[in-house]
């Protein structure tokens, strides 16, 4: 049974401008936009951070290119123009990629694929990133790993994203600003009375309920949002996504250069094949109608086969099921527009206040990608500067994001630099740790002189330092909070390993070590 919060009769609950339900990109992008704008701002989040959806991405910062079959032209603009924007906002995390397109006959003829790729070049304002180039798989390396049928391929940049860290580092960038960030807190009920939303928050462990007033709310809930507007506002009339799974596979290292690869099925859908942690490839994404059952999704077993054929067309080493590592499934919120097929339903973003309650204070988001949450953040911001009246110009356009305070290019400068100061961790070790803090290794490391001072490694180069620096800055609570989200280590680790990690938090959160996170 719930427990409400001791209180007296003089105290009154806190009230924000914004209060955001949902911790995902979308909920994250916002709260930082909010704050940096001088609104107060609370987000809860009833799980882990980026414990859905957004830890359930391809990985990519893309502009869509198959999108532009479906004519979402302008979506796929905002996506290309955002490329570099997060790219000098974050490069630490994110990073120029180059995808080869095989040509595949009886699927997309070469002038097709020419053509998509010359509007790709071109619609999106392209400064940095190089453009397309056409490629003899005969003599090319990107060949070598492929079947000798295909003998030409387009090659075209995106970007890779850590999309969980994404997430974080807009939480931490917030939480920095003022916002009040609250994870494993779920708003359980909100009514709205005298020109003001008053919401349950409940603690999710500890089952408290505390109680929050706001001049606005954001449901950014994600495949959650219909789930929230019935349980917590009474919508129960609400239906408005389409639920879309999309599996992935990470299996052994297929090819050992830089480059992803883009796999056409004859059914016209895609795959993609990237480098992943250094020693695999994923493989991805899947577009399967998910039904009402969000919980945690897996992958079934049509959707391995699925993706394991797909490969075994393109690639000449064979491969199977013994070669997968991990998998991981996430349930986008696909706004729905009717489409008639999954993979043709709009990866656009939909704003929508609902007029039925609140007096239109109750902002709902559905739909949108990874790639353009930072725009759609400053179209909420438009939305909720309607109501609550101006604060601040847009500003998070070329506005580091924590750890992210450093040139596009520079990473492996930063790297040498921090081996040169802390001879003592190793060359692997920093470059994963620049590749996922950034500027913040420094923070991580802290005062440590020695590799002793790191303390206990529990496998792969994750050690006690590391999980301080996570528990009390990033708000990691369990040990899959850093192992499958935070880092990607979960695959390197043993099942004994990642239990061990788990005691280590419990143990130091139980002795009140842990600081609150910023």
């Amino acid at each position: 049974m719930a427990k409400r919060a001791a209180s007296s009769k003089a105290a009154r609950p806190p009230h924000y401008d914004v209060l955001i339900i949902g911790g995902g990109i979308n909920g994250a992008g916002i709260a930082r936009d909010a704050a940096g704008r001088g609104f107060s701002v609370c987000l809860c989040e009833r799980a882990d951070f980026a414990g859905g959806t957004s830890s359930a991405s391809t990985k990519l910062i893309h502009g869509g290119l198959r999108y532009l079959e479906h004519y979402e032209f302008r979506l796929v603009r905002e996506s290309l123009m955002e490329r570099e924007t997060l790219w000098a906002m974050a490069p630490h995390i994110i990073s120029p990629m180059r995808f080869v397109l095989p040509h595949r006959a009886g699927v997309r003829p070469a002038w097709l694929l020419r053509l998509g790729l010359f509007v790709y070049d071109h619609l999106g304002g392209r400064k940095l990133l190089p453009g397309t180039r056409t490629l003899d798989l005969t003599a090319d390396e990107a060949g070598a790993p492929l079947k000798p049928g295909f003998r030409r391929a387009f090659e075209y940049s995106d970007c890779w994203v850590d999309d969980s860290r994404l997430v974080i580092a807009n939480l931490q960038d917030a939480a920095a600003l003022g916002a009040r960030i609250k994870p494993r807190t779920q708003a359980t009920r909100a009514r709205y009375e005298d020109g003001r939303w008053h919401v349950d928050l409940t603690d999710t462990r500890s089952g408290v309920v505390a109680q929050a007033t706001a001049s606005v709310v954001i449901n950014a809930a994600g495949p959650w949002v219909d789930q929230v507007l019935g349980e917590v506002f009474g919508r129960n009339d609400a239906a408005n996504v389409r639920l879309v799974r999309g599996s992935h596979i990470v299996v052994k290292a297929k090819f050992d250069h830089a480059r992803a690869y883009m796999m056409q099925g004859r059914d016209e859908r895609v795959v993609f094949a990237i480098p992943y942690e250094d020693d695999y490839t994923l493989m991805g994404t899947t577009d399967v109608e998910h039904g009402d059952d969000i919980g945690r999704p897996g992958i079934s077993h049509t959707e391995i086969d699925y993706i394991l054929a797909l490969a075994n067309e393109y690639f000449a080493e064979p491969v199977g099921e013994d070669d997968i590592v991990w998998t991981y499934s996430g349930v986008r919120p696909l706004y729905d527009d009717g489409a008639s097929k999954a993979q043709e339903a709009t990866r656009d973003y939909v704003i929508r206040p609902d007029e039925a309650v609140g007096e239109g204070r109750l902002l709902n988001i559905f739909g949108g990608k990874i790639t353009t949450y930072r725009r759609l953040a400053e179209a909420m911001l438009e939305r909720i500067e309607a109501i609550l009246g101006k604060r601040g110009a847009a500003w998070t356009r070329g506005a580091a994001l924590p750890g992210g305070d450093f040139a596009p290019s520079g990473r492996d400068d930063l790297v040498n630099a921090y081996l040169q100061r802390f001879g003592f961790v190793d060359p692997l070790v920093m470059k994963r740790w620049v590749r996922q803090y950034g500027t913040r290794t420094l923070t991580l490391l802290g005062k440590a002189a020695t590799k002793a001072d790191l303390g206990r490694d529990f496998g792969a180069g994750l050690f006690e330092a590391e999980l301080r620096y996570l528990m009390d800055h990033e708000w990691a609570i369990e040990a899959d909070d850093v192992v499958f989200r935070r880092t990607k280590l979960g695959i390197r680790l043993s099942a004994g390993q990642r239990r061990a990690v788990g005691r280590w938090m419990e143990a130091r959160a139980k002795s009140g070590a842990t600081k609150p996170a910023a």
